[in-house]
Formats: structure tokens, sequence, C-alpha cells
């Protein structure tokens, strides 16, 4: 299931687990924010709003606070030596979505734990077994320094 959620003045798809980073929320990180603003369901069934979904709400954990790239704003009127530079930084929130709701159902106050990926064992081919053992038997070879060309004369006249 996915939603097209609005936020900060933009739309964004969205679906559980999904990680996007949106204009700064009031919330601190950890706590739950609801975006009630569902323009779109999907899924097996999709939904559209006129001009939102009634009874959907997407939930989603606040992870962190950033601040995007610096923007500079420099301006500048010839011959006149007049010059400012000012700079700039947005601020943004790193939400994680935990749930989509419909049905005017209301989102938990505690972020779920998520569970822990077990990473996948590493499986050998036949040309990585085959070139180990021959990579360890060969004796690594040492370098030699380059060797320094005779500084040249120069001729004045």
């Amino acid at each position: 299931m996915f939603a097209v959620i609005k936020a900060g003045g933009k739309q964004y798809r969205v679906a559980p687990e999904d990680v996007i980073r949106i204009d700064r929320v009031s919330g601190e990180p950890g706590q739950i924010v609801e975006f009630g603003e569902v323009l779109v369901l999907g899924g097996e069934k999709p939904e559209l709003g006129m001009p939102t979904v009634a009874g959907a709400t997407v939930a989603g954990e606040v992870l962190q606070h950033t601040r995007g790239d610096k923007v500079i704003a420099f301006k500048k009127r010839r011959r006149k030596n007049s010059r400012r530079k000012r700079g700039y930084r947005h601020e943004f929130s790193v939400i994680r979505i935990t749930e989509i709701l419909t049905g005017g159902a209301k989102p938990s106050k505690e972020a779920k734990p998520r569970p822990k990926r077990e990473a996948k064992p590493k499986v050998e081919t036949k040309a990585e077994a085959e070139a180990a053992p021959a990579a360890e038997a060969k004796p690594a070879k040492s370098k030699k320094p380059a060797a320094k060309k005779p500084a040249t004369k120069s001729k004045k006249k």
C-alpha cells in the first residue's frame, strides 16, 4: 500500500518504512507526527481524494533534523563598489513513515521497533575459490624506487 501526502506545499509518494526528507516539522527526534492531507491511497483498490481522502492519515517517526547545503545570494552593482553576499541554509526533517491509516484510525504513540536484518552468508564461486589459494602462494614482490635522472646543465648566454 502507498499514499501520496502533501507536506510543506510539496507532494510525496510514501509507503511504510520509507525515509523521506521534508521541510522542518515541529517535533523532537523519536516523536510520531501525523500527515492529514492524504491525496491518494494506492494498492489493490486505489482511492482518489477530492481533494483529500476522508479519514486517511499517514504517521511517521521523526529521525532527525538537518540543514541543507548553503545557498549563496551574491548581488553586485557594476562600477558602484556595491557588493552583498548573503548565505542561507534550509532546514529539513528526516522522517520514517511508520503506518498508513484509513477509516479515521489514530496512529500509535510509540514507534514500533524495527526488525533487525541479518546479513546474507557469502557464497564463494568456483573462480573465487581457485583464485584465493593461488594468490596466497605467490610471494609479494617489493618495488624498487625509480632511478633518478641526472641533472642537466643549463646554458647561459
